[in-house]
């Protein structure tokens, strides 16, 4: 699995990144996410993330 970012959608509220930081940053610019791993170890988290994600920025697709 491979979690993809729409950074259009994105209205950066961090909610990614306070559930895996290891995996999810935000642009200093605008707030956007930034995807660190795109295939993470803790899948739990990913799919956690995608879905508290409150602009639906975030999904999980197979490679």
């Amino acid at each position: 699995m491979r979690i993809v970012a729409d950074t259009d959608v994105c209205v950066g509220a961090g909610q990614c990144v306070l559930t895996d930081p290891e995996v999810f940053d935000q642009s200093e610019d605008d707030g956007t996410v930034i995807v660190l791993v795109e295939h993470p170890k803790d899948l739990g988290k990913a799919e956690e993330a995608v879905r508290i994600c409150p602009s639906g920025a975030l999904s999980l697709v197979e490679d």
